[in-house]
């Protein structure tokens, strides 16, 4: 019986768990503002248009919307390239994540002016010396 017990005790505060996720989760929606952006990507079969492409982040989520945000202020950089000098800033892990051929790109075609960035971690040179094995 003590076993019983010690379920049935168990389930309730599970229940209490449950019911307290489904108050805080299940709320009623507000109305959306009149302004707000319906989120729609890009129609693929219209053909493959990259700056079109671009344009339809700043209708999707947060991280899309955040780099279609940049890729405005880019080109507007761009277009006024000569009296803006352009800071690249990254943390040294976006050498060894893969980007380090996108920054070397950028470097060699002059896009950018300086360079910013981190020092980088003991495993990053690990991963470096391994990479062959």
């Amino acid at each position: 019986t003590s076993l019983s017990s010690s379920s049935s005790s168990s389930s309730s505060s599970a229940g209490v768990g449950c019911s307290r996720a489904t108050d805080a989760v299940l709320q009623r929606s507000e109305k959306m503002p009149s302004d707000a952006k319906e989120v729609r990507g890009y129609d693929f079969n219209k053909g493959i248009d990259y700056d079109a492409i671009f344009d339809t982040f700043n209708t999707h989520g947060f991280q899309a919307t955040s780099l279609a945000k940049a890729i405005s202020e880019i080109n507007l950089m761009l277009k006024h390239r000569k009296n803006t000098t352009i800071f690249l800033g990254f943390t040294s892990n976006m050498i060894s994540c893969g980007n380090r051929e996108v920054i070397r790109y950028l470097v060699e075609h002059k896009l950018v002016d300086a360079i910013v960035t981190t020092c980088g971690g003991v495993e990053e040179d690990i991963m470096k010396c391994l990479k062959h094995r």
